[in-house]
């Protein structure tokens, strides 16, 4: 869903983008900023801040929408700063909801069941792609829409809430893209 809105976010980003592109700095040293944000959001959360923690993820979020917009404004997209960026998502993801399980913030069993689902949905777009099935805008909750969800709800003090709710819409998108990979692949 959120990845339809980020095209118009990349567009109007776009001359930040090319204006980071003529400074220099690389894609893959501003995924590896915005991974080093989401740590700083998994601490966050470890020490029971949620509303920074919050604040962080969406920072994050931000550092995940402009290193693709420099990569393609500087014209140096390429596949491993795919597979970078698409490591480095997982990873945050994951210290990220492991933070606020070992900070008591959520329910042990609900928070691994997000966590699980997460990646999850990551791995079976992963797949269909490899089976040549266009997976884009597949499924109720893409990163975005997980990070946003988490985010807000953190900053309400609900982290708790929006855990349960990556708990189960994970697993219920992972169910879409597998059923959109089935019709895809019987055509």
């Amino acid at each position: 869903m959120l990845n339809r809105a980020r095209a118009r976010l990349a567009a109007a980003l776009d001359p930040l983008a090319r204006a980071l592109a003529s400074s220099g700095i690389s894609p893959n040293a501003l995924t590896a900023i915005g991974f080093a944000v989401s740590a700083a959001a998994a601490y966050a959360y470890f020490s029971g801040r949620q509303l920074e923690g919050g604040l962080l993820l969406l920072a994050s979020g931000f550092f995940d929408v402009i290193d693709g917009a420099v990569a393609r404004a500087s014209g140096k997209s390429s596949r491993w700063g795919g597979v970078l960026d698409s490591t480095l998502d997982r990873y945050s993801d994951l210290i990220v909801l492991g933070a606020i399980i070992a900070a008591g913030l959520c329910d042990t069993l609900i928070g691994l069941a997000a966590m699980v689902g997460s990646v999850m949905v990551s791995y079976v777009r992963a797949k269909g792609e490899i089976e040549g099935v266009k997976m884009s805008s597949v499924g109720l909750m893409e990163r975005a829409e997980r990070i946003v969800i988490l985010a807000a709800a953190s900053v309400l003090g609900y982290a708790w809430v929006a855990v349960t709710l990556l708990a189960i819409l994970t697993h219920f998108t992972v169910a879409q893209r597998m059923w959109h990979i089935k019709k895809s692949l019987r055509s």
